[in-house]
């Protein structure tokens, strides 16, 4: 995998892939980190964290989406909790978009979290982007359904995005382009 990639060739599969016991993983990590955030801030009213975490998302994504997935933050643990099971391959391209949709999520968080500091009164704004975020990080985890990967393959359906040329899998084969 060179250093700015989307995924990676494996043997025997022709497109990229990333692989999704990882991908999980990942979500997993990133849904207690903003549990436990957004517990701090319900429970007591503590706002300081929000910036923090939530960039530390936007990082995370940002890394993966135009870097590479190997060196984000998140993604590096999670793959070392998972390293010794078996990969389970599924295709690169639309966890990309899922990833670049939870990048501007993420992204809209960090913004609003930064006023956030001095107006309380926004709280419920952002914390519902923060349940969004931690339901669809949720299904990903407990369920290995990837919202975001079925509003890539509803966008190439109602031809919003160009078909691409090699159709990828997604997990358990539950979607084919």
């Amino acid at each position: 995998m060179s250093r700015f990639s989307f995924g990676e060739y494996v043997d025997g599969i022709s497109y990229k892939v990333l692989n999704e016991r990882e991908v999980r993983a990942t979500a997993g990590l990133l849904f207690l980190t903003i549990f436990v955030t957004l517990i701090a801030a319900v429970f007591f009213k503590k706002y300081a964290p929000i910036p923090y975490v939530s960039g530390f998302i936007v990082l995370n994504f940002a890394i993966s989406v135009f870097i590479n997935p190997k060196y984000a933050p998140a993604n590096i643990i999670a793959r070392l909790i998972v390293i010794k099971q078996e990969p389970i391959y599924i295709g690169a391209i639309q966890k990309r978009f899922a990833w670049s949709l939870g990048l501007t999520l993420s992204a809209i968080v960090f913004f609003l979290s930064i006023p956030l500091q001095s107006d309380p009164a926004i709280f419920e704004s952002v914390c519902m982007l923060c349940l969004l975020c931690m339901l669809l990080m949720f299904i990903e985890t407990a369920f290995g359904i990837c919202i975001g990967c079925q509003f890539y393959f509803l966008a190439l359906r109602l031809k919003l995005m160009k078909q691409p040329e090699v159709k990828p899998n997604c997990m358990g084969n539950s979607c084919e382009v």
